[in-house]
This record gives structure tokens, C-alpha cells and sequence, in this order.
């Protein structure tokens, strides 16, 4: 009776974060920004130099970088100075900037492809028709990170999204900015996942005399 009952029970399932690091992903220094930015220009990988300044620019999430399609920051043939998405997870649009170097490393990219608008600027393997995945892109990010020396299991596409947001507010302790340039709808949201402090404020403050 005991074996008919155990073999009718499920397979045991694996939790799907066995073996991994999880928790929040912290954001790259400036000085790997730099490190992979020079090793993707030396290999020549010109859609993966565009991919990785847009991502650190842009501060969107990765299911949003891969769904960009080229009219999105690229409509008049060349890369704009500002653009706006809107975001697959809350449906609201969120604008960003697009430093020089990242619209020279998408222009070169789409001069290379010959990208018009209506594609996505980032296809998959399925054809151009078809964006790339989030897991292929995660895959880009994790090789990215370990070529630099970083682990790829401490690291990951928050850590891209992160990273010019964490300067922002580092440099300037505004964080109703860094809420909008990361198309949080509640500031506590902000808070949260820069990580923030008490103590952080407190630096922040002692720079403030009045």
C-alpha cells in the first residue's frame, strides 16, 4: 500500500535558484564600465559595445533593452540625444539620455547592420523578425562581466540598469531624479533598490553646511 501511495507523489521539484546567488545585484564600478567598454571596442563586437553602452545609458530593465526597436532611439536615421520607451513592466514611458559615446557605438552598430526602423535593434537567433531573449541577453552580460575578472554570479542585467543610477545619487543625492530616470512610480521603490542607508543620507547631509 505504502509503494502505491509513494508512487503516485510528483517528482521531487529543484528549486530553480539551487546552487545560485541570489539577493539584489550591485552596480559596476566606473572602472570596469571602462574595462569591458575597451575590450568589446578592441574585439570589434560592434552590437555588443551598443548593447552595453545603451543598457548602462538607458537604465532600463532587460526585458525592455531587448525589445528597442530601432525608430525608438534612432527614428531620423541617427542616434538622438534623448529618447522614451515605455516600460513592459508598469506600461508607463520613461525618457533617458544617450551619452556621446553610446549614439557613436549605435550609430556605427546600425551602419554596420543596416537597421532600418520597424526592426529591433537587437535580434535574436530567430531572425530579425524576432527580438533577442532576456536570457540571451543575460548570457552577453554574464560573459561581459567575466572578462573583466568579476564573478558572474555576483553580477547581473540589474547591475547594468544600477549603475549610472547609483552614481547619480551618489553625486548629487537627489533622489526623486533617479526615481523617474528609473520609471519608479513610488519613491519607496527608489529607495529600496539603490539599497539606501541611513547612513548614506548621513554622508550625503555632512556635505550640506548651512
Amino acid at each position: 500500500m505504502q509503494d502505491q501511495v509513494n508512487a503516485t507523489q510528483a517528482p521531487k521539484r529543484v528549486p530553480w535558484n539551487k546552487g545560485k546567488l541570489t539577493g539584489a545585484k550591485p552596480p559596476l564600478r566606473p572602472k570596469h564600465v571602462w574595462s569591458i567598454r575597451t575590450k568589446l571596442q578592441i574585439a570589434g563586437r560592434a552590437r555588443d559595445l551598443a548593447m552595453f553602452n545603451l543598457a548602462i545609458d538607458s537604465k532600463l530593465r532587460g526585458c525592455d533593452v531587448v525589445a528597442i526597436r530601432v525608430e525608438d532611439i534612432a527614428a531620423g536615421g541617427y542616434t538622438a540625444d534623448r529618447a522614451t520607451v515605455r516600460q513592459k513592466k508598469t506600461g508607463r514611458p520613461v525618457r533617458f539620455e544617450l551619452s556621446e559615446q553610446t549614439r557613436q557605438s549605435v550609430d556605427d552598430y546600425l551602419k554596420l547592420t543596416g537597421k532600418r526602423p520597424g526592426e529591433f535593434l537587437f535580434a535574436g537567433h530567430c531572425g530579425p523578425d524576432r527580438s533577442m531573449t532576456t536570457r540571451q541577453y543575460a548570457r552577453l552580460v554574464s560573459e561581459w562581466i567575466g572578462s573583466v575578472g568579476l564573478d558572474p554570479r555576483l553580477f547581473g542585467t540589474h547591475s547594468l540598469r544600477r549603475t549610472k543610477a547609483t552614481l547619480i545619487y551618489r553625486r548629487t543625492g537627489n533622489l526623486r531624479a533617479v526615481q523617474l530616470l528609473l520609471g519608479h512610480t513610488k519613491i519607496e521603490s527608489t529607495v529600496r533598490y539603490l539599497g539606501i542607508k541611513v547612513d548614506d543620507a548621513l554622508a550625503i547631509a555632512e556635505q550640506v553646511d548651512v
